[in-house]
């Protein structure tokens, strides 16, 4: 059973943290102000504007930020500034004794998958969603679906329907994230069960070849015959090869689970696009994928 942390109310603490790339703090300070304009309490970590070369701060100022947040009885959910790379090289120097006595959300996307996967290895929930770097550029929805997950109010995603999409219904636990992330944590003291699940996967910039490459990961790895239905997010700046790979995206991923007699569907509202909405993983939701819409419902 999959443990949710407690919803936030109006007055409550999130913390910014810059667990990976670093980051201008203008975008920063534009997510305290609309955060707090919510009815938020918002405070910075110390080194969320620091620089170490690619990274916000050192693998130790970084560490010592996060650990904060997570310790702190006073932080009711923390707010990863931005993607980048860099939470795999603090995972697993994290105590997370303090979290697991009192959970506490932990928001972001793209590399935070790490820590989403991480969590979900350890039945425990967390937010993929919008962070600072992009509230200036995402959909209104991307804050209000992002705000509903926090406070533990019941909504729901709908998106259109794709011909690609193999349609039907399932109910499962929500996981996932990155597709790249998730494949690289395969085997590892972080993956997840993926058992009876609703996979969500988004992925950007990578070649075609790659993603059919990390599908037959999730087949031989065992996972593709354990969910109950899949949805693809944004599939952003996808490449081809110099020489054509010679099927779609929706058809790589087609080939990978036409057998698995489950629902799949495309074009869903998450992941590295500017409509990214909040999706609660952990939560048991309902997937109805049907002819004019997938829907996944948050209750």
């Amino acid at each position: 059973m999959m443990r949710l942390p407690k919803p936030l109310q109006k007055g409550d603490h999130i913390q910014i943290v810059t667990p990976a790339k670093r980051i201008d703090a203008s975008h920063v300070h534009l997510a305290q102000k609309t955060l707090e304009q919510l009815g938020f309490e918002v405070s910075i970590s110390k080194h969320c504007f620091g620089s170490h070369h690619y990274f916000s701060g050192t693998i130790l100022e970084r560490l010592s930020d996060l650990q904060a947040a997570l310790n702190n009885p006073e932080v009711n959910a923390i707010l990863c500034a931005r993607g980048g790379y860099g939470c795999v090289q603090l995972v697993d120097q994290l105590d997370w004794s303090a979290f697991n006595a009192n959970p506490k959300w932990i928001v972001g996307f793209s590399d935070v998958t790490v820590l989403h996967q991480h969590l979900q290895s350890t039945k425990r929930g967390s937010i993929h969603g919008t962070m600072p770097l992009n509230f200036g550029d995402h959909s209104a929805e991307a804050l209000t679906t992002l705000v509903s997950a926090l406070e533990g109010t019941p909504y729901s995603i709908e998106a259109p329907a794709s011909t690609y999409n193999m349609e039907g219904n399932a109910e499962g636990v929500f996981l996932g994230g990155n597709l790249a992330i998730i494949a690289s944590l395969i085997g590892t003291n972080s993956q997840p069960n993926y058992a009876d699940s609703i996979l969500f996967i988004e992925e950007v910039g990578e070649p075609l070849y790659s993603v059919d490459r990390m599908f037959y990961h999730l087949k031989k790895a065992g996972i593709l015959s354990k969910i109950k239905g899949l949805v693809v997010g944004g599939m952003t700046s996808m490449k081809d090869s110099e020489i054509p790979y010679g099927a779609r995206l929706e058809e790589i991923i087609l080939a990978h689970t036409k057998e698995l007699n489950i629902p799949v569907g495309f074009n869903f509202p998450a992941g590295h696009i500017d409509d990214n909405r909040a999706l609660v993983f952990g939560a048991t939701v309902q997937l109805n994928v049907g002819p004019d819409s997938t829907k996944v419902l948050f209750d």
